[in-house]
C-alpha cells in the first residue's frame, strides 16, 4: 500500500475526547475562561487598587490625611525649615474570605450534546458569574457601609419636569471636592433603570454633540457624561436605587490571596477555577472561588445621590 513519509500525526476529530482533554488540563481552562463572554461586573472597577493579603488577613489605612499635622510657616533667611509629623490614616485589619460554588458534569450531559464543549462553556461561565455576582454584592454592601455623604436630589429622577439630574451629580460632586483631601470624583454607579432614566433626559440630551455616532440615540448605551463613566448593575447588587459618585482611584481596594492551589486556572478578574473528575459518578465536578476582601480606604471620596426614585 502506498504510503507517506514521514508519517502524518493523528487528528483529534472526536469531540468528546477533546472535551475530555479540556476539562484534564488547568491552561486549557484559564485560556477558555478568557474567551468566554462575562456578565457585567463592577467590584474591580469600584475598588480600583490592589492589596496583597498575608496569612489570610490585610492591613491598611483609612482616610489618610491629605496634609501634614503642622502648618507651612514664613522662614527667615538661613533658618531651619519647621518640621512636621506626616499624617496617617486608621489602621484597618480585614480578614479574606473564600467565595465559592461547584456544579456537576456528567458525562452523558457531554456524550448527548452536539458540542459537549457548549456544556463545559455554560458550565464555567454559570459558576464563574455567580461567583463573582456574590463578590459584587458583598462589595456593594461594604460600599454602603462606609459611604456616608448624602446629596438630596433635587426631585425623582422618573419626574420629568422637575428632574434636574446634571445638577444634581454636579452638586455632589462639589460637596466632594469641598472636603479639599484631594478627590476627583470621576465615576458614577446606577442600576439599568437609572441609567435609562439619565440617558433620555431632556436637559442632557440637548447638551450633547448631535453630530457624532457615539450619541445614545445611535449606540443605545450610556458610558459617559461629561467628566464621569457610568457603570451600571442590577438592583439586586445594590443595597438601594441610590446613585453613587465616587473617586474610582482612591475609594478602596480588593485585597486577594493570589497564590494559585494545584490544579486551579485563574481568570483576569481573580476567580480561581478547578475541574475535579468524579470516576465514582462518572461526571466532572467544576468549582470556582474566589479569596478576597473589599476594603474602602478612602470613604469621603464617595457620596451616594439620594431621593432619586419617586413614591
Amino acid at each position: 500500500m502506498p504510503g507517506t513519509y514521514p508519517a502524518q500525526p493523528p487528528t483529534m476529530v472526536d469531540n468528546l475526547i477533546t472535551t475530555h482533554r479540556l476539562l484534564q488540563s488547568p491552561r486549557q481552562i484559564s485560556r477558555r475562561l478568557r474567551t468566554l463572554a462575562e456578565l457585567r461586573f463592577v467590584s474591580d472597577l469600584i475598588l480600583t487598587g490592589r492589596l496583597r493579603s498575608q496569612g489570610g488577613a490585610v492591613l491598611a489605612e483609612q482616610s489618610e490625611p491629605l496634609r501634614n499635622a503642622r502648618d507651612a510657616r514664613s522662614i527667615a533667611p538661613g533658618a531651619e525649615y519647621p518640621r512636621a509629623t506626616p499624617g496617617v490614616g486608621t489602621a484597618i485589619l480585614a480578614a479574606v474570605r473564600k467565595w465559592g460554588q461547584a456544579v456537576p458534569i456528567t458525562d452523558e450531559q457531554i456524550k448527548r450534546s452536539v458540542y459537549g464543549g457548549e456544556v463545559v462553556d455554560r458550565a464555567l461561565l454559570k459558576t464563574v458569574n455567580t461567583v463573582i455576582s456574590m463578590v459584587d454584592e458583598i462589595t456593594l454592601s461594604v460600599v454602603a457601609s462606609q459611604v456616608t455623604a448624602v446629596h438630596e436630589a433635587i426631585a425623582p429622577w422618573d419626574d420629568d419636569d422637575a428632574a434636574r439630574m446634571w445638577r444634581d451629580v454636579a452638586l455632589a460632586a462639589a460637596k466632594i471636592k469641598g472636603l479639599n483631601q484631594g478627590y476627583v470624583p470621576d465615576t458614577l454607579l446606577m442600576s439599568d433603570t437609572k441609567a435609562a432614566l439619565m440617558m433620555t433626559d431632556n436637559i442632557i440630551a440637548q447638551l450633547r454633540r448631535r453630530e457624532t455616532t457615539t450619541n445614545p440615540i445611535y449606540t443605545g448605551e450610556l458610558d459617559q457624561v461629561g467628566p464621569y463613566r457610568i457603570l451600571t448593575t442590577t438592583e439586586q447588587n445594590l443595597p438601594t436605587d441610590d446613585v453613587l459618585l465616587f473617586d474610582s482611584r482612591q475609594l478602596g481596594s480588593m485585597a486577594d490571596e493570589t497564590e494559585v492551589d494545584p490544579g486551579y486556572a485563574q481568570t483576569d478578574r481573580g476567580v480561581q477555577v478547578k475541574v475535579i473528575r468524579i470516576d465514582k459518578t462518572d461526571s466532572h465536578d467544576i468549582q470556582a472561588r474566589r479569596l478576597t476582601v473589599p476594603i474602602v480606604q478612602e470613604p469621603g471620596a464617595g457620596i451616594w445621590i439620594t431621593d432619586t426614585e419617586g413614591s
